[in-house]
């Protein structure tokens, strides 16, 4: 196993999150932190980067241009990471990748915070496009 993904492991434990699947293998964890809107975020050791990526929604339907308009506008104003398609177009997930040689704990820390910033700012408005 790889020294930066006990690492980060080991970081994920020190923040109370759940790790609900590992594949050491390929250096990846799913983590749940329900209390923090987290549900199934992989993290994924992917040398030299760690890629964090979180489900967050189906595309909607209708109103499609406004609501790639707004994901872009809310993308301006996160602090860590993006909102971002799938290959397919359609689901939107939350995105951030963080250089794993220099990887601290207060770095992760702060990229999973965004997320959580992200989702209580923004959840709503997003869920409100569904209807």
């Amino acid at each position: 196993m790889n020294e930066h993904f006990l690492k980060v492991k080991e970081y994920v434990l020190a923040l109370g999150m759940e790790i609900v699947d590992e594949h050491p293998d390929e250096e990846l964890l799913v983590v749940r932190d329900e209390e923090r809107g987290i549900f199934d975020l992989i993290i994924d050791c992917e040398d030299p980067i760690l890629v964090l990526e979180q489900l967050i929604m189906p595309v909607p339907e209708k109103n499609r241009e406004d609501f790639f308009k707004r994901l872009l506008q809310i993308n301006r104003n996160l602090i860590h990471g993006a909102f971002a398609l799938d290959e397919e177009g359609r689901k939107v997930l939350f995105r951030d990748t963080l250089q794993l040689k220099s990887l601290d704990f207060n770095e992760l820390e702060g990229s999973i915070m965004a997320l959580e910033l992200a989702l209580v700012e923004y959840g709503d408005e997003l869920k409100a496009f569904m209807d």
